[in-house]
């Protein structure tokens, strides 16, 4: 009878484990599909560019341009779930302060065509920043800002453009097969996940000042992989992991302070 028990077990953790491999990008993107004008999200200055990747999707995120050609540009890759739109009181402080924002537009996202994956995402934003570049704005005024998910994806574009002025990095994780869930057997994750945005084997080639905030209540991210991934970067590296904070809530907590000022000290002579 144990041993049927132990057999019926195993076949339905097998079952589980591989419905979890097929469907994992449904378990890791979350995509908001409404679309929403940047008016009516508090940005009434951003207007929607629609910006075609390299693999031919067209997808449509917002842009503000900065108060002078002196100003940085902000380039925001978002997290898993919602949309540009739910980003919208971040880059509000940034264009207050006179900076200039591109919420970066992932497929699958806010109406856009197709679905996300790790390549896809990449190649979103290599277009992304491919066309800010066109319009004038140097590797030099542009700063990279991953939020959860984007940290994967601001760091692999950091590792691509060398000379921007900083990165800011919100509640960074390892790599994705390290957030498996606990119930998922040793090793699975590692095997099957076909996205694993690794950042800890890419921050070490990140050349740029770099920001790391991350809460130290964060139930998503555990905060210790911030600090696992400061201590793999270059020297240098200025760190803030917020007593009070969670996941989703720095910003409650002074983040959004703490990065104007670390993008202000970059552009010191």
């Amino acid at each position: 009878m144990i041993g049927e028990i132990v057999a019926v077990f195993a076949g339905g953790l097998v079952l589980a484990m591989g419905g979890m491999a097929f469907f994992q990008r449904d378990m890791i993107y979350h995509p908001g599909r409404e679309k929403v004008a940047p008016a009516d999200a508090g940005v009434p200055e951003m207007v929607p560019v629609t910006i075609r990747s390299h693999d031919g999707f067209m997808n449509t995120g917002w842009y503000g341009a900065p108060r002078d050609r002196y100003q940085p540009t902000i380039v925001y890759f978002h997290g898993n779930a919602g949309t540009v739109a739910h980003r919208a009181h971040k880059a509000r402080l940034f264009l207050d302060e006179g900076f200039g924002v591109l919420l970066v537009g992932y497929r699958g996202y806010g109406g856009n065509p197709g679905s996300p994956s790790e390549e896809g995402l990449y190649s979103d934003s290599r277009a992304a920043l491919g066309w800010l570049i066109s319009r004038g704005v140097p590797q030099g005024q542009i700063v990279l800002y991953g939020e959860s998910l984007g940290t994967g994806v601001a760091v692999q574009m950091a590792t691509e453009h060398v000379n921007v002025v900083g990165v800011v990095l919100e509640a960074p994780y390892t790599r994705l097969p390290d957030l498996a869930p606990v119930y998922v057997l040793p090793g699975f994750a590692e095997m099957v996940m076909l996205d694993r945005f690794d950042n800890r084997a890419k921050i070490g080639h990140v050349r740029s000042p770099m920001l790391i905030l991350h809460g130290q209540q964060d139930g998503v991210v555990p905060v210790d992989m911030g600090r696992e991934l400061k201590e793999r970067a270059r020297m240098g590296v200025e760190a803030h992991f917020i007593a009070a904070a969670g996941h989703n809530d720095l910003y409650s907590h002074g983040a959004g302070q703490l990065v104007t000022d670390f993008i202000r000290k970059q552009l010191e002579p």
